[in-house]
């Protein structure tokens, strides 16, 4: 995971429903960068989106559309999880 700074992000849903969500961490798979955010809901979920940078201190979060791309890039998520505790 790259960042280490707690960094907070608002993400807008379609349905105009607004999360707020902590920056967990950046991870590589497969060459592709992913992003982890935990959202404020008290779920104990976390989001995970295809990330990418748009400039200095910027980002963009990517739609992962293909859901075996998905599922890999949460087990890897997972796994790098496990690692640190």
């Amino acid at each position: 995971m790259a960042k280490d700074e707690t960094e907070v992000i608002t993400l807008e849903f379609d349905d105009g429903e607004e999360v707020e969500c902590t920056i967990i961490g950046v991870f590589d798979y497969n060459g592709k960068d992913y992003i982890a955010l935990d959202p404020d809901d008290e779920s104990g979920d976390a989001y995970i989106y295809g990330y990418r940078e748009v400039g200095d201190d910027e980002f963009e979060l990517l739609d992962i559309e293909d859901e075996d791309e998905f599922a890999a890039a949460a087990k890897e998520f997972e796994a790098i999880m496990s690692e640190m505790n």
